[in-house]
């Protein structure tokens, strides 16, 4: 179990495929078992049209009959006549499909290393879920128990709500998603990092920390009380003015600032580190990583995707032997 990686192919329509494509020298040379889920036929015709060599030999195989290969293949059926069909809107059955296999997998105990390449959220998750994150967590019966980590080896960011309107966040977080955030983080970085210290800055919501309750309360009523009683257990700083708080994390070497929603620590965070980063669901009893972007809809079908943050997913395995 411990060397089998799954992975999801992901969107049909989208630069997917390619990025896999891109990857497969690098993915040859890594001592790990592979369990791809996806559909060969696409693969091929996108391989053909973009004019990459499928130089790897893929044993076709059932989640009952998996071989002791380098690289099994569980093929998930999805009709397309075309390499690329930017107007279909039938992928979310074919993407269920290929979750409720690697979850049947994870289960079995035959794999506990997920990766899933890039996938349509507005689409698949139609509004039932904020994202693949919390998806993830409500098939394997982990809800509420998952957080986003956006991962770097020198500094990782993590928001607390993800995908929701801006003007929902202050209804979203708590003293109890804070402490999660805070547990969560804490045994990746020791148990699964192996890390020996860690330290958590947590910024405020509003301009300034709200400015003593002038520009808002949210840091009086929840994030103050919260950081000074989880001070107890965890190494925190804050709360952190967010518009300093990237220049603060240098000078104070924090390795992980939570933010309170998205963009308030995954704007900055991706201008520095771009695709140098991957996104993990920690709080999970599985390693989940997916690349740090989204389906590259403007560049599908071009050949130009930039397989970097899919490499580094790979890499993360061997380099932390998780």
């Amino acid at each position: 179990m411990k060397k089998n990686i799954i992975i999801i192919l992901g969107e049909p329509n989208s630069i997917s495929y390619e990025i896999f494509l891109k990857s497969l020298n690098y993915i040859k040379n890594q001592k790990f078992k592979f369990i791809i889920i996806g559909n060969y036929s696409l693969l091929k015709k996108q391989a053909d049209y973009l004019k990459i060599k499928i130089n790897i030999n893929f044993y076709f195989a059932k989640i009952g009959n998996l071989k002791n290969k380098k690289f099994n293949f569980i093929n998930i059926d999805y009709i397309q006549e075309k390499p690329f069909d930017l107007t279909s809107n039938k992928s979310n059955e074919f993407i269920k499909k290929c979750f409720q296999c690697a979850v049947t997998l994870i289960k079995k105990k035959i794999a506990s290393k997920l990766i899933n390449l890039p996938i349509n959220k507005s689409k698949f998750t139609k509004n039932k879920y904020n994202g693949i994150t919390e998806y993830i967590a409500k098939i394997t019966n982990n809800k509420n128990k998952e957080n986003m980590l956006l991962f770097n080896e020198n500094f990782s960011v993590l928001p607390l709500t993800t995908h929701i309107p801006l003007k929902n966040v202050y209804k979203e977080f708590s003293y109890k998603k804070i402490e999660k955030a805070c547990k969560n983080i804490n045994n990746f970085y020791f148990k699964t990092l192996k890390r020996k210290k860690l330290k958590i800055g947590i910024l405020g919501l509003n301009p300034h920390n709200g400015e003593n309750g002038y520009i808002g309360i949210e840091e009086k009523k929840i994030i103050i009380p919260a950081i000074k009683k989880l001070k107890k257990k965890y190494h925190i700083i804050g709360p952190m003015s967010p518009d300093t708080s990237f220049l603060q994390r240098e000078k104070l070497n924090i390795d992980v600032l939570i933010g309170h929603y998205h963009d308030q620590v995954l704007t900055t965070f991706k201008t520095k580190f771009n695709l140098n980063a991957i996104n993990i669901t920690i709080g999970l009893p599985f390693i989940r990583i997916s690349p740090d972007h989204g389906v590259g809809t403007g560049i599908i079908g071009k050949g130009i995707a930039d397989p970097k943050s899919f490499k580094k997913a790979i890499k993360f395995f061997f380099k932390y032997n998780v």
